[in-house]
């Protein structure tokens, strides 16, 4: 690697750290109702949404109960986008005459947007209008966002509160998420990105006659507004089909370090709010080591191996892309604004972060850079994760983690002063196995049936690993693709809906359970046989339970894709 790869991971990883605290410090204070500086403008709002809607921000919910209202919500928002996507033709705002779109591409679209996930089957500029992309998608992406940060708020009170029968309100969570965090961020977002170029209409598609004498049509939109919450709710829906790589949405590579910081913010920021709302701010940063470790090790490895570039086209003499400081990597799929380096750092923060937005093509990276982007996902999107989805998925094999300590120890694991018995394990292990099963489930289905292998752009491991990459990233919510994959059938519209939603709804309830039962257990002081949740053998240990349980569950259908795909390479043979 060169030294000016190394540094912009490091600088990019610098800003995200200096992030932290005060967006963390920020959140703790939101959602435990003390002052912020946007009390006096959002205070009056929020009341009057509690007025209108008839909620009672006092109500403190059991974890059914909360449960429930977040399904319910959802389901509502799943059901409203639906219904706006198969009557766009009567709604306003269509200037380019779209028509309905069909029953089973609706249907994927509304799970996609309703779950954070994102997952596009469809060229947003030729298939939805202006009123799709704006009310239906961008509410979704606010919607789903905020319900990712209600859920890691509710697990962090879990561990909080000593005796308690609830875990909070959903409501309010969702409501203080929306607007205290998520409004005020996405609006600045939005004006930055409009004053460096990205557009902000409602215009109609333009045609315009190139210097050949061909007709192109540029199309036009509220991009700018999406483009904003699509970051930083790591949603990851584009409003192009080339999504960030398109210079509507990304023009510079100054927007680009600016999208790649957004995606990471929250998620590392809620490490932050964890330590300061547990009374252990030193557990909340063992976390984030633990998060950083692992980004880190990833965002390495994929920049070398693109930067490495592909060694059949070397032993032909084929030209290859100067990368920064040489030459020789791969700049199939990537935009010449960005390089080999902000291409492989974007590709490993949004495949960490459950985001699914992209500005490369990550079907074209060298096989180990896909194993990388592919193992991101298969951790269960831990590595700061979506907002919220990272730290309620963290806190599955923090679980595990302290188990597993007590058993070395012989003694009943405490977390935080929680005992962990035999209920959270359980719970724990369910929540695993909900990723596991929807992710080797469907993919085997998909390799075995005539309509699943029909969807391959590429044939032997390449082709594997695009079906294996599909199901991944729907049930991780993370919405990226190996783009080769043609997914726009029956058979992937169906198929990947039913994946992003056990990916969300499954794998929460036995999450939201666990908070439940952690809230009315007692606090126990610390003995002379407590593991320590605060330090280095924490975080390391709490690393390697990511990537055992990762290894163990994935190792072998990885093998098959990606690792069998780079030691063909190494023969000459590619895919």
């Amino acid at each position: 690697m060169t030294v000016l790869a190394i540094s912009k991971i490091l600088v990019f990883f610098g800003v995200v750290l200096a992030l932290t605290p005060p967006l963390g410090a920020f959140m703790k204070r939101v959602f435990s109702r003390e002052k912020t500086f946007l009390d006096p403008v959002l205070l009056p709002a929020e009341n009057l949404i509690y007025r209108v809607t008839g909620i009672d921000p006092d109500e403190d919910q059991s974890w059914k109960t909360w449960t429930i209202a977040m399904l319910a919500v959802n389901t509502a928002g799943l059901v409203a986008l639906y219904v706006i996507q198969r009557l766009q033709a009567f709604l306003p705002l269509n200037p380019n005459g779209f028509g309905a779109v069909a029953p089973d591409l609706a249907w994927n679209t509304a799970v996609s947007f309703t779950t954070n996930t994102n997952w596009q089957s469809f060229s947003g500029e030729s298939t939805l209008s202006h009123f799709t992309q704006m009310v239906g998608l961008a509410f979704q992406n606010f919607l789903s966002a905020a319900t990712g940060i209600a859920v890691a708020v509710a697990v962090i009170r879990g561990l909080a509160r000593e005796k308690a029968k609830g875990i909070g309100n959903f409501f309010v969570d969702c409501t203080r998420a929306l607007l205290w965090v998520l409004l005020p961020v996405s609006l600045l977002a939005a004006l930055f990105f409009v004053s460096r170029g990205v557009v902000q209409n409602f215009q109609k598609d333009v045609t315009i006659t190139t210097v050949e004498g061909a007709g192109q049509k540029i199309a036009q939109g509220p991009v700018a507004s999406q483009e904003a919450i699509k970051m930083f709710g790591t949603n990851g829906g584009g409003f192009f089909n080339a999504n960030s790589a398109h210079p509507y949405e990304n023009p510079t590579p100054g927007t680009n370090f600016v999208q790649t910081v957004l995606i990471f913010a929250i998620g590392a920021a809620l490490t932050r709010t964890l330590g300061l709302m547990t009374g252990s701010p030193r557990h909340g940063w063992a976390v984030f080591s633990a998060m950083a470790l692992l980004f880190l090790s990833g965002a390495f490895a994929a920049a070398w191996a693109e930067q490495a570039g592909n060694p059949v086209h070397q032993k032909l003499g084929v030209a290859s892309a100067p990368t920064e400081g040489g030459t020789g990597g791969n700049m199939e799929g990537k935009e010449v604004r960005f390089g080999i380096t902000d291409s492989a750092l974007f590709a490993t923060v949004t495949t960490d972060a459950s985001c699914g937005a992209v500005n490369s093509m990550h079907d074209s990276f060298t096989p180990l850079g896909g194993l990388v982007l592919l193992a991101n996902m298969a951790t269960g999107e831990v590595i700061f994760g979506g907002v919220g989805a990272g730290l309620y998925g963290i806190f599955i094999f923090i679980v595990l983690t302290v188990f597993i300590a007590g058993l070395m120890v012989g003694r009943t694991p405490e977390y935080l002063g929680k005992k962990i018995e035999a209920h959270e394990v359980k719970l724990a292990m369910l929540s695993v196995l909900v990723l596991t099963v929807a992710i080797l489930g469907f993919t085997a289905l998909a390799a075995v049936t005539k309509a699943g292998l029909a969807g391959l752009n590429n044939k032997g491991p390449h082709g594997f690993s695009e079906m294996l990459y599909a199901y991944t990233s729907g049930a991780g919510n993370n919405g990226s693709a190996f783009a080769g994959l043609s997914a726009n059938t029956l058979f992937y519209n169906l198929t990947l809906g039913i994946d992003m939603f056990l990916g969300r709804y499954f794998m929460l309830i036995p999450i939201l359970a666990i908070a439940g039962s952690l809230a009315g257990k007692r606090k126990l002081p610390a003995s002379a046989g407590t593991f320590p949740v605060t330090g280095p053998v924490f975080t390391v240990l709490l690393v390697s339970i990511v990537l055992i349980v990762g290894a163990l569950t994935f190792f072998p259908a990885f093998s098959l894709g990606p690792v069998v795909e780079h030691l063909l390479m190494s023969e000459g043979q590619l895919f």
